[in-house]
């Protein structure tokens, strides 16, 4: 399945392999390695735990904040770039992919 921008994948468990310094390099998804060719974006938000009243175990860590990326991306040298928007469950510390654009 490949996803388009009027079908956006929400929360779909992707791969992402980083960099030593913590930057994302690739995204493995619909089994395929989509490699960043830009510059990626990162920002932080906050989870509203006491609306979704969610239990964390102890000793889990920080869930409140979330941490995003927006990284552009290709599947081969010529292919279009896909923007893809990644979060990071805090509880589980999987990476979602949130939405795919165009460009």
């Amino acid at each position: 399945m490949t996803v388009t921008t009027e079908s956006p994948a929400l929360n779909a468990s992707v791969d992402v392999r980083f960099t030593a310094a913590g930057t994302p390099l690739a995204v493995r998804y619909d089994g395929r390695i989509w490699v960043v060719a830009e510059e990626p974006l990162r920002w932080f938000t906050r989870d509203s735990w006491w609306e979704t009243r969610r239990n964390v175990p102890v000793g889990v860590g920080n869930v409140v904040d979330i941490e995003h990326w927006r990284v552009q991306v290709r599947h081969t040298s010529d292919s279009p770039l896909r923007t893809f928007e990644l979060r990071r469950d805090p509880l589980s510390e999987r990476w979602l992919l949130e939405s795919i654009t165009e460009g």
